[in-house]
């Protein structure tokens, strides 16, 4: 079954969050340190996966370009404003929990489940394959990390295994496609890419957690389609100059 080791990863957070709700209730100050380890540990792993790629050139125009259109599509501003509704609709008459901020761990968790190498890997191992060993290996991270992120968070952050289970779902359902559309060179490259622009937009989450910057994260998540699609075109121009020359 291609989608069972996405609908593994999916359960690992549903049940992650519930248990970091249900520890007892957390004093500011730990919270508040548990927070900034988390920020500090985010942002070293997006600078190990930054400096995969060699490639810095095509890291940062794919960030730029992606920047751009993830700012005219608005996708921090409607990923917000999804959470929003989903903490209007959970609170619906309980203005005493109006406060919490369901959007925050949404927006926050979805993109430290949703970006990087395994996040990639897995599903399309899963849907090639049928192979879910990777996607094991990420329930259990991602299940931690839930326990952690839901004890400061909330609630929303069980909201986020349904970004995750989409995603993931949809390459998992298209691995046989993309397969078959490159050779596993290319494929290797791209993951390369993907992972490196990945990072730096992991460092971003990192910074948020920590606020030292508020940083629109999500407007980015474009930059790993452009990195994705920057490196058959760029062996297209390569090979394209080279005839020429």
């Amino acid at each position: 079954m291609a989608l069972w080791g996405t609908i593994v990863n999916a359960i690992a957070i549903i049940i992650g969050g519930l248990l970091g709700m249900m520890l007892p209730r957390i004093s500011e100050g730990i919270k508040s340190t548990v927070m900034q380890g988390l920020g500090l540990a985010i942002t070293v792993l997006g600078i190990t996966m930054a400096l995969k790629s060699n490639q810095i050139v095509l890291v940062i125009m794919s960030v730029v370009i992606g920047g751009i259109i993830g700012e005219l599509l608005r996708i921090e501003y409607r990923l917000g404003q999804l959470g929003d509704w989903l903490q209007a609709a959970l609170h619906k008459g309980d203005t005493a929990h109006r406060t919490s901020s369901i959007s925050e761990g949404f927006v926050t968790c979805t993109l430290v489940y949703c970006i990087g190498a395994m996040a990639i890997l897995g599903p399309l191992d899963g849907g090639l394959r049928h192979n879910h060993d990777i996607l094991y290996t990420k329930s259990l991270l991602d299940g931690f990390l839930s326990i952690i992120f839901a004890s400061t968070l909330g609630i929303g952050v069980i909201f986020s295994a349904v970004s995750v289970f989409v995603m993931q779902g949809v390459i998992a359902l298209a691995a046989t496609f993309i397969a078959m559309a490159f050779s596993q060179a290319s494929l290797d490259a791209m993951i390369v890419q993907i992972t490196a622009v990945g990072g730096v937009l992991v460092i971003g989450v990192g910074l948020n957690i920590l606020q030292i910057k508020k940083m629109n994260v999500a407007n980015m998540l474009p930059a790993l389609v452009i990195a994705a699609a920057a490196v058959p075109l760029q062996h297209y121009f390569t090979v394209w100059f080279s005839r020429l020359f």
